[in-house]
């Protein structure tokens, strides 16, 4: 079985468009999207409809949940939030919103012998962060009681072991914070009696399209220049 990770497209068409085409190359068996469909880009009603167009597994992301709810519920009250949380509700059509409040927070499936846990943020909640170093990534390890737990949220990816269980963050398709503008996402292969691979794929695309139309829409600089960076503004 050959699992594609992707998630954090945060309205980014052209980034999802690239991935996917990578992802088709790569002979899987399944894609899982981990949520945040929506936020900071300008395409959230294209990238809904081409997840749903694929028929692709989806999870809600912390973005997806504050943009039906119409509040900071799940995201940071900032500057760019202030803009663009209004933005995504007002963008979004009234199917689409009921199709991001429909999504699960949480998935659990067994590949073979390995029972994976799905989630957006944590477990826990669906707005914590998960990092590599981080000081509840142990407590959350120990409290975990399946094979592999696969996250997303903090737009960073990595592969860490545990022990015999695997942690795995596939990073952003659309709004990367590894410090370049290219989309990560993750590749899990899990066949009978051979250890799990799982590998952090990064792919360039041309950011300068999604640029040009976040400023085609006066979003605020700060916002579009963290596209260009990869850092978070």
């Amino acid at each position: 079985m050959k699992i594609a990770v992707i998630s954090d497209i945060h309205g980014n068409l052209y980034a999802l468009r690239e991935v996917l085409q990578h992802i088709d190359e790569q002979d899987v068996d399944t894609i899982i999207c981990l949520g945040d469909l929506v936020g900071y880009g300008p395409h959230p009603n294209e990238v809904i409809s081409a997840i749903r167009r694929r028929g692709i597994l989806c999870l809600k992301g912390n973005y997806d949940a504050s943009v039906v709810e119409n509040k900071f519920s799940y995201i940071r009250e900032t500057n760019i939030n202030s803009f663009s949380l209004p933005w995504n509700v007002e963008e979004l059509g009234n199917i689409n919103k009921y199709y991001l409040q429909s999504l699960p927070e949480s998935l659990m499936l067994k590949f073979e012998d390995k029972i994976i846990q799905f989630v957006h943020g944590s477990p826990r909640k669906i707005n914590e962060y998960v990092l590599e170093d981080g000081d509840n990534t142990e407590e959350i390890m120990k409290e975990f009681s399946g094979d592999i737990m696969v996250c997303a949220h903090t737009h960073i990816p990595f592969v860490k072991k545990f022990g015999n269980k695997i942690l795995i963050n596939d990073g952003s398709v659309g709004k990367p914070k590894i410090g370049r503008p290219n989309c990560t996402y993750a590749l899990i292969e899990i066949y009978k009696d051979m250890p799990v691979k799982a590998e952090i794929k990064e792919i360039e695309y041309n950011y300068n399209k999604v640029i040009k139309d976040m400023q085609m829409k006066d979003f605020p600089e700060t916002l579009i220049s963290s596209y260009k960076s990869g850092i978070e503004f």
